[in-house]
């Protein structure tokens, strides 16, 4: 891959950033250092083929002072991030950082322990585990504790206990109210266009390095191992619930729709620790994240915030959460949970005052500044979300993507809209000579549009290409965001490369296992070709034999729709057979044993050939 140096407009920019900001305040370095215990002597986990899955040691470069080719302020994040082992965070609670997106937490109980956020993959859980019990000891696990439900925080159970330990009643899988549900529907409704974006978001396609990725602000990046999923044997529902696990005792607070749709934090008075799950990290977080999710509420998120410290706010003495280090000492963590409930506080206030008065939400994005209290903290940096993509969240939360100038109500889509443009400003040639003079005098973002336009006009212009690779190049050079600069390589690795396709696949098969026969309904119906069903006028039953439930099935007008009732013998064709072998018939499977057919197969055929695939390398930067 031909990568430029970083410009002088863009070295300018790294200067002034370093000038700025306060580098010499070096406590975010002593927190994450605190309570190091070891590190794996192998930073290599592979999976059972030997492929690696994670490798630690691939940051190995993010060492002393940032290099011109990456902000100064994202080099400092990644460094802290970049550290991996096990800590401790008080004596009896345990961290392992830094092997994996995310971090686990294991809390020592009377006579073993409970784990909290078992990462992506059941080859890091897996690691990680094992580093603990090389240093502590083969403590049982005694529960595992979701904080919320994305895959970052459950993927690896089965690294760490296995379904027998459930069926045995030895282990609890302890989940927010509506986990289970949120967890399996985020990762098969929109999962392949959120797993193609997230492959963008999160860089774990590009190569590591000080002209490539460094990280994504929240950790380094997601590994590539084999995701699982165990359904909840205790799901919590009520704000002061407590439960006493191996003789700990949990207090929980609910927080639903904040960075999760399903997410609580909790007490351990034992150990006076507050667990935030994801609602207080080290970074201004995402209200709507790159890689595609519903948009989340600041409003809500600061509330919870104000009633964690409220709630807590007296006794606690640790931070812990399920990113990044720790916060200690009670008056620290007081005044860090109170900057992060501003942070997002501020943002949904102003953002409504603008947006009242006329402001669209690109507009307000340029607008809005932080305090100096909130921007003096390295707490509310945008490392992971920002307040421009943030800002622009709101407004939509709130109005919607349309900003009500009625020029914007019906434009043309992308590739229309790039033809149209580029005749106007005089062919491509043209477009490429203006983005070039943008380059030149360090208008990347306005070199960016117009190559846009240039590659949507004609995708095999290969100047166009080579400029607009080179433009986000120097984009990513530049930005403070973990995941604004792996979108950027990453548009600028494809242009040059072409697709990597998605590297970190969400919708494994016991995550699908898990869906309701609703959720599998709905995941069938979102998967219908409308144009190619229109004419059809189809029915069949579908009898579920280890549920004890059937569905009554129609495809008309494009739409399938499902309503449980009992079987009708005058109803074309009924299908009896078992969830699991229903989903791989949903998957295409229709050879297999375990199917019993009465009446018209020929129904099936016909709902079976009007599904569509999903497609996991769907151009992003290229029409």
């Amino acid at each position: 891959m031909q990568q430029r140096e970083p410009e002088a407009s863009i070295r300018e920019a790294q200067a002034a950033a370093l000038a700025a900001l306060p580098f010499d305040d070096v406590d975010d370095f002593a927190a994450a250092d605190r309570g190091f215990i070891g590190t794996l002597d192998d930073p290599k986990i592979r999976n059972d083929k030997g492929e690696v899955v994670w490798d630690a040691s691939t940051y190995d470069f993010v060492e002393g002072d940032a290099p011109d080719s990456v902000n100064p302020s994202l080099w400092r994040q990644s460094k802290l991030v970049a550290k991996h082992g096990l800590f401790e965070v008080v004596p009896g609670l345990y961290q392992v950082r830094g092997l994996d997106l995310s971090v686990m937490s294991i809390i020592e109980g009377d006579t073993g322990v409970i784990v909290v956020d078992p990462l992506i993959s059941v080859e890091t859980a897996a690691a990680a585990m094992a580093l603990y019990r090389a240093h502590r000891g083969d403590r049982p696990i005694h529960a595992v504790i979701h904080s919320h439900s994305h895959i970052d925080h459950f993927g690896g159970v089965l690294g760490i206990v296995s379904q027998a330990d459930i069926a045995a009643g030895t282990v609890q899988i302890v989940v927010p109210e509506g986990f289970l549900e949120h967890s399996v529907a985020e990762n098969v409704y929109a999962g392949t266009a959120m797993a193609r974006r997230a492959g963008y978001m999160y860089g774990a396609a590009l190569e590591r390095g000080p002209k490539g990725q460094v990280g994504a602000g929240l950790g380094q990046t997601t590994s590539t191992g084999n995701p699982t999923i165990l359904p909840p044997t205790l799901e919590v529902t009520t704000t002061g619930e407590t439960h006493t696990i191996d003789g700990v005792e949990f207090e929980f607070q609910m927080a639903p729709g904040t960075e999760a749709p399903s997410e609580m934090h909790f007490y351990l008075p034992r150990y006076r620790a507050l667990c935030m799950a994801e609602n207080a990290t080290h970074t201004l977080h995402n209200l709507l994240t790159l890689r595609g999710a519903v948009v989340r509420d600041p409003h809500v998120w600061s509330q919870y915030l104000t009633e964690a410290i409220e709630r807590y706010g007296d006794e606690v003495e640790v931070v812990f959460a399920s990113h990044h280090w720790p916060t200690w000492g009670n008056d620290e963590i007081r005044a860090f949970l109170a900057i992060q409930r501003d942070l997002y506080g501020y943002l949904h206030d102003q953002t409504l005052r603008l947006l009242n008065q006329g402001y669209n939400g690109a507009e307000i994005a340029e607008m809005i500044e932080l305090p100096p209290a909130l921007q003096a903290s390295w707490s509310t940096h945008g490392y992971y979300g920002s307040v421009s993509h943030n800002v622009k969240a709101i407004y939509q939360r709130y109005m919607g993507w349309f900003d009500g100038n009625p020029a914007r109500l019906w434009p043309h889509p992308p590739q229309a809209l790039a033809e149209r443009y580029v005749a106007a400003i005089g062919g491509v040639d043209r477009v490429v000579e203006l983005a070039q003079e943008a380059f030149d005098t360090g208008d990347y973002r306005w070199a960016a549009t117009l190559l846009d336009h240039a590659v949507f006009a004609d995708a095999d212009h290969e100047t166009a290409r080579v400029l607009y690779a080179d433009t986000l190049e120097q984009l990513a050079y530049g930005a403070e965001n973990g995941t604004w600069r792996n979108f950027f390589l990453s548009g600028a690795t494809e242009l040059r490369e072409g697709s990597f396709g998605t590297p970190t696949q969400t919708a494994a098969p016991l995550i699908i296992a898990q869906l309701t026969p609703e959720q599998l309904f709905d995941a069938v119906a979102i998967r219908v070709n409308g144009p190619k069903a229109w004419d059809l006028d189809l029915s069949l039953d579908v009898v579920l034999t280890d549920l004890d439930r059937s569905f009554h099935l129609t495809l008309r007008n494009g739409v399938l729709v499902y309503v449980e009732r009992d079987a009708d013998p005058a109803t074309p064709l009924q299908l009896t057979l078992s969830k699991p072998r229903l989903i791989q018939l949903a998957g295409g499977d229709t050879d297999s044993d375990g199917i019993e057919v009465r009446g018209d197969g020929g129904v099936l055929r016909q709902i079976l050939g009007v599904l569509d695939q999903g497609d996991p390398d769907f151009e992003i930067v290229l029409p």
